[in-house]
């Protein structure tokens, strides 16, 4: 049994770059699906995720020049997923409050939460982190999935980093009560 040798990244932008459409191809074909759960993730919608996938793919083989080898190109093409994920929640015209600027206290202190009390499978978490509204789940999928703090956050969706910590709390408590609903 012979077994197939993907070529390398560097390999494959090298080939994207001098004009090749099956490097075009192969580049796609490797990062679509992991970028596509990105983008749903954030967006909540298969059709839009479908879209801003491949406008994210357009953007970065136009900037494939642009591209500094230091980073993964896995990376590279995530960030412009989020950003035009993002982009595309801006346009449905969510609303990001800062509760402290509004009211003049944070809440965040005053939610006691009971994670312990919750044993849940893998699904059922998903599905009920897909029932938030697109705020909340946009800041605990950047938060927890994708791994970026809440300086990161806020540089990201142009918001002060309170209102990113807000909204994580917030989100983890509204999970929390579909979760209690649902078990």
């Amino acid at each position: 049994m012979e077994l197939a040798v993907l070529p390398q990244r560097d390999e494959l932008i090298e080939r994207c770059l001098q004009g090749d459409r099956l490097g075009y191809r192969e580049l796609y074909d490797r990062y679509s699906r992991a970028m596509y759960n990105t983008c749903l993730r954030i967006l909540n919608h298969a059709t839009e995720a479908e879209d801003v996938l491949q406008e994210s793919f357009i953007e970065a083989f136009k900037n494939l020049d642009k591209f500094e080898y230091r980073s993964s190109f896995g990376g590279w093409l995530k960030q412009i997923c989020i950003n035009r994920s993002i982009n595309q929640l801006r346009k449905r015209k969510v609303e990001w409050v800062d509760i402290e600027r509004v009211t003049g206290y944070d809440p965040v202190d005053e939610m006691p939460v009971d994670e312990a009390a919750i044993d849940l499978k893998v699904e059922t978490v998903k599905s009920a982190i897909m029932q938030l509204p697109d705020g909340y789940r946009t800041v605990l999928n950047l938060y927890l999935l994708e791994g970026y703090d809440h300086e990161e956050i806020a540089e990201i969706l142009h918001v002060a980093e309170s209102t990113t910590r807000t909204q994580y709390m917030r989100a983890k408590q509204k999970l929390l009560q579909l979760l209690k609903g649902i078990s």
